[in-house]
């Protein structure tokens, strides 16, 4: 929303193959964090057999590696970024200090890009076939939190990211992003007021 003089608000909605990319390998590396945030659907469980220290190390890197995914711009690399083979443009690495995280990840490769980009292409076309329901979907949320407060909203930017989570709800994944899940996101009455508070706290 824009205008002269007046507070402005930038949302972005996506289902990112990055960040779906990331969960994917998340997963199936056995990475607990972040704690709170549920799993993704439709991929089985995988053992992890290896050793305390190891599994730390890697769930550093991963973080590292989910930082830099989630708010790029808010978490640069102090090293140069290098593309891992099999993740095409959508996973780049610091070229040092996570090479036990670039071996963890390469056997993955090809499936966690199909399933990145199948929930993507999903996302895409559910978005398409439902022109300015998301814009509307905010500003909805947004014009009931000026009645509330009697004041314009501040301005913000919102970050949004519709993923397939086995969990019903609204998580903060970054200082300004949130992941919904997808089945939340397609209820309009419960994704309202789901988004309120989170408007609130921004705006």
């Amino acid at each position: 929303m824009t205008g002269t003089g007046a507070p402005e608000w930038v949302i972005r909605e996506d289902a990112g193959q990055p960040v779906l990319i990331a969960l994917y390998l998340r997963q199936v590396l056995g990475i607990r964090s972040p704690d709170e945030l549920p799993h993704l659907r439709g991929i089985p469980p995988r053992a992890n057999d290896r050793a305390d220290e190891a599994q730390a190390l890697l769930e550093r890197q991963w973080r590292e590696f989910w930082a830099m995914t989630v708010e790029p711009t808010a978490h640069p690399s102090p090293v140069p970024l290098d593309l891992v083979d099999g993740f095409e443009t959508l996973v780049a690495l610091p070229t040092k200090g996570s090479d036990e995280l670039r071996s963890a990840i390469t056997p993955h490769a090809a499936e966690a890009v199909e399933y990145g980009k199948s929930w993507h292409e999903r996302y895409r076309k559910d978005s398409s076939g439902k022109p300015g329901v998301s814009y509307r979907a905010y500003a909805s949320a947004i014009a009931e939190h000026e009645r509330q407060v009697g004041r314009r909203a501040h301005s913000f930017e919102l970050n949004v990211q519709v993923l397939p989570l086995v969990q019903r709800g609204v998580w903060w994944i970054g200082s300004l992003t949130i992941a919904v899940t997808d089945g939340l996101r397609g209820d309009v009455a419960a994704f309202d007021a789901a988004i309120h508070p989170i408007i609130a706290e921004l705006a």
